[in-house]
């Protein structure tokens, strides 16, 4: 007598019989979504609304002003607005009489800023990366002016020039009458009087760009220097300022932004008259001064935008090859 065996393995026995419940079980395939309807709603207020913002403010009102500078248009009713082609640049190279004074004023200003309080806040920079007692308390102080608006430079200042109360006026005793120095309205002083303002702010902007770049030097070029006997002076000439060349070249791009767009301490002191025509003061003058030449300011504008395009594009040139060979 033979007994039959189960030959059934275990997984097969207890394996659920095949039914509509099972065959209609679905696995999930592939990664779930981790973004939900909402988010991809939110996401895109959050990427939309200030890319339409900046192409409307930017971008449109760029190649608004590039299209309105061969136009003549006095801002009322766009029906008033005449081609003119290049009869503006015609008029602003040829018989404009603040023109050239406003472009020598900004080349001022531009080395003024590159001479003086670069150096200085080159040398505010290399003290203070000596890690000395306080150094956060004088970097605070020395960048204080930065973190203020330009307009509240301008009234600082205007209360330390007042003829009559002013500090300066104070300390070399010309506060009294018949001796009074009016910094703001004399045009043979007003512009370096703005000057001195501006680069008491420049000064820490550079403080900072330089201190960030000393910061990435490798010290073992510090112990290398130490090392061959060389002094304070010959490493940072030899050794430091060489790899500082990154640096140097942002700070020179920014300081001539810097020189190009200022407007407001200028505006703030006296409105860019009798000394201190800049460019940007022509082009605001011109737009929304009382005899409204919105073509003309434009093309005040476009030349100054071809003027920062000149700096700006070779800076980016070398900065994308930079990357590409990293």
């Amino acid at each position: 007598m033979t007994t039959e065996t189960n030959t059934k393995s275990p997984a097969a026995a207890t394996a659920p019989p095949p039914g509509p419940a099972h065959r209609n079980k679905r696995v999930p395939q592939g990664h779930k979504r981790l973004l939900t309807r909402r988010d991809r709603l939110t996401l895109g207020f959050m990427a939309g609304v200030p890319t339409i913002l900046h192409v409307a403010l930017v971008w449109v009102t760029a190649l608004a002003s590039i299209a309105l500078a061969f136009t003549t248009w006095d801002g009322i009713g766009f029906d008033s607005i005449k081609w003119v082609g290049l009869e503006n640049f015609k008029q602003l190279f040829t018989d404009n009489p603040q023109f050239w004074p406003a472009v020598e004023h900004n080349v001022i200003w531009f080395v003024v800023l590159i001479l003086i309080p670069t150096p200085l806040g080159l040398f505010l920079a290399v003290q203070l990366d000596k890690k000395i007692r306080f150094s956060r308390v004088y970097q605070t102080a020395f960048f204080l002016p930065v973190v203020l608006s330009m307009a509240v430079i301008g009234f600082v200042w205007q209360l330390i020039y007042n003829p009559d109360t002013g500090l300066v006026n104070s300390i070399i005793g010309a506060n009294e009458p018949g001796h009074y120095i009016d910094w703001i309205g004399d045009p043979d002083l007003n512009l370096w009087a703005v000057l001195v303002a501006a680069s008491w702010r420049h000064t820490g902007y550079m403080m900072i760009l330089y201190l960030a770049g000393l910061k990435g030097v490798d010290p073992s070029l510090r112990e290398a220097s130490s090392l061959d006997g060389a002094n304070e002076w010959q490493t940072f000439k030899n050794v430091i300022f060489p790899t500082l060349r990154p640096t140097n070249t942002i700070v020179l791009v920014v300081t001539i932004i810097e020189a190009l767009r200022a407007f407001d301490l200028v505006f703030v002191f006296n409105k860019g008259a009798q000394g201190t025509e800049l460019l940007s003061i022509l082009v605001t003058n011109n737009i929304i001064g009382e005899s409204s030449r919105i073509g003309y300011g434009s093309a005040i504008a476009v030349v100054l935008l071809a003027i920062s395009l000149i700096v700006i594009i070779p800076y980016l040139i070398s900065t994308f090859r930079k990357e590409r060979r990293a």
